[in-house]
């Protein structure tokens, strides 16, 4: 995955295709950030196939990613869902109950696991490539033929408000819902991830809208299949074809609301003294796009102000010690999201001079740019310590899904990084510009105090 955001806080082409008609391309460049052809199949109901064959016997990653999250939940009062499914698809079906599917997946010598977050929710295993067909027939199945009970449902929904407990007691979790209902009005990124906590107590309720919101969603449409290892294109398309070809394809589409102009600089407070004093800096930002230069010019940005290597970062938190973090990163989502500065102080009183040091640093930027040689520097180190990463099914199955979620295409990953050649030093000044305006800013603040220190 590419992105610098620091975590702090909890943090191609297409292939032509109509119906009844499959065909499938590979990308083979050895330009390519990633050295591996992708195969991609694009089935008649919808589902694309991906495939990346990779040399690694005997084992292979297999990742089915569903394009909904939590920016899909438009209704009121049923936030949370997505992450829900996370949990239910774990529930069983009527040919592989509970205890069969963990069974028959034990035999694969894989363990499925499955995270949700804005744009997304992915479900993957890496297992014995010899076992891929079974690992193709359980998910077909699940994905195709989920069922559980009322009670069942009910059991599942307390375990999502007990995570939702669990997580909320820490105040990052606390001042990071704050800012999400800060920062969007409109949007539905205005809820995280786990939803609005009212909709999570009334979760057992909602077991008929359950089912209507698989029956929405967990159709072709949404869904890309990805296996990466010891296979072939055409052995992942066959079973691909055997296991799934059968899914029917949906006619639910989402209508996610467009969040207007931000005017003024908003602020949210945490009033809490168990942690150090923290802040963040919050601009509204671009949605990700492979095409146009603003994230790989505020990726690198970012690493040259914010990064342990910066001028800032030496300044605050090794000279003169008034912070014991500092990082920044703009958010890759499929709609506008936050570029994000995030600070851990030593003393709280010290917000206001560090937050002007922070806007001095960009000042600087878009007035005079950057150092051309530490520009050539960082553009290289993001590009090849990324390229470096990607050495295992795993790792490479899981920097596709990034990709794949944003816009269904996993050449998405070369075009991107194709991309950072191109940022100059007047990108990089265009986008401090564009981006870091104070009304397009949301602070949010935890410390001791009623009221946050830079309101």
């Amino acid at each position: 995955m590419k992105k610098l955001i620091f975590a702090f806080v909890t943090g191609m082409m297409l292939s032509a295709c109509s119906t009844g008609i499959k065909t499938q391309t590979a990308a083979t460049d050895s330009g390519n950030i990633l050295p591996y052809p992708i195969y991609q199949h694009k089935m008649a109901n919808g589902l694309n196939v991906v495939t990346v064959p990779f040399d690694s016997p005997g084992l292979a990653a297999f990742y089915i990613i569903t394009r909904v999250g939590s920016r899909n939940e438009v209704e009121p009062g049923v936030t949370g869902f997505a992450h829900f499914f996370e949990h239910m698809m774990f529930r069983g079906t009527d040919k592989y109950p509970k205890e069969a599917y963990s069974a028959a997946l034990k035999s694969t010598g894989a363990a499925a696991n499955a995270n949700t977050s804005q744009d997304r929710t992915e479900y993957h295993m890496t297992g014995n490539a010899e076992k891929l067909e079974l690992m193709f027939e359980l998910e077909a199945d699940r994905f195709q033929n989920l069922n559980y009970s009322e009670h069942e449902f009910k059991t599942e929904a307390g375990a999502v408000k007990g995570e939702y407990t669990k997580n909320f007691a820490s105040p990052y979790s606390q001042i990071n819902e704050k800012l999400s209902e800060t920062a969007f009005t409109t949007h539905t990124y205005s809820h995280t991830t786990m939803g609005y906590f009212k909709d999570i107590v009334d979760m057992p309720n909602q077991y008929e809208y359950s089912k209507t919101f698989f029956d929405r969603y967990y159709r072709p449409e949404y869904n890309t299949i990805l296996v990466v290892g010891d296979v072939t294109a055409k052995q992942v398309n066959d079973l691909a074809e055997k296991y799934f070809g059968d899914w029917q394809h949906g006619s639910y589409v989402s209508k996610v609301p467009t969040e207007p102009q931000q005017t003024e600089t908003r602020y949210t407070h945490l009033q809490n003294g168990s942690i150090p004093p923290y802040f963040s800096m919050n601009y509204k930002g671009p949605a990700f796009s492979d095409k146009q230069i603003d994230m790989p010019a505020l990726d690198v940005l970012s690493s040259m102000v914010f990064s342990p290597t910066s001028d800032l970062y030496k300044k605050l938190v090794i000279d003169e010690q008034k912070v014991r973090f500092i990082g920044g990163g703009a958010q890759d989502s499929r709609d506008p999201n936050l570029f994000s500065i995030q600070v851990s102080m030593v003393n709280k009183d010290d917000m206001p001079y560090v937050k002007d040091e922070i806007e001095k640093a960009i000042a600087k930027v878009q007035t005079e740019g950057v150092d051309p040689v530490k520009l050539q520097r960082t553009k290289s180190n993001l590009k090849y310590s990324f390229a470096m990463s990607i050495d295992t099914p795993t790792a490479i199955a899981q920097s596709l899904s990034h990709y794949i979620q944003l816009t269904g295409d996993p050449e998405s990953i070369n075009r991107l990084y194709a991309l950072y050649d191109d940022v100059s030093e007047a990108d990089v000044k265009m986008v401090a510009n564009r981006y870091f305006d104070p009304t397009r800013l949301t602070i949010a603040t935890i410390s001791e105090d009623e009221q946050g220190a830079l309101q």
